[in-house]
């Protein structure tokens, strides 16, 4: 028998050869993975957004952190310090595990 994850993606590649499309589509199944850990699949614990769903948002977000490193890479603006603080006080101690 055939799970209905595997049905989908059949599915998606009798429909188009877009390998974007393709990708999109298995991310939706598989999911990205965990950014910090482990984990090779799944989707990541995300309290508010969706990847598949909110990908409008979350680019907007993603263009503004450029933008906010672009301007202010070492985050010593007094407006900035409250992304840093949460960056450190959630990720800094899951960042160590990349680090050479």
């Amino acid at each position: 028998p055939i799970s209905r994850e595997a049905k989908e993606r059949l599915q998606t590649m009798i429909s188009t050869g877009d390998g974007f499309i393709i990708a999109e589509k298995d991310l939706e199944i598989r999911g990205p993975g965990e950014f910090f850990g482990t984990e090779q699949s799944g989707l990541p614990a995300f309290k508010h957004a969706n990847l598949i769903q909110h990908q409008k948002i979350l680019e907007q977000a993603r263009n503004l952190a450029f933008k906010i490193i672009s301007s202010d890479y070492e985050i010593a603006d007094e407006k900035n310090k409250i992304l840093l603080d949460l960056y450190n006080r959630k990720y800094r101690e899951r960042e160590k595990l990349f680090e050479f």
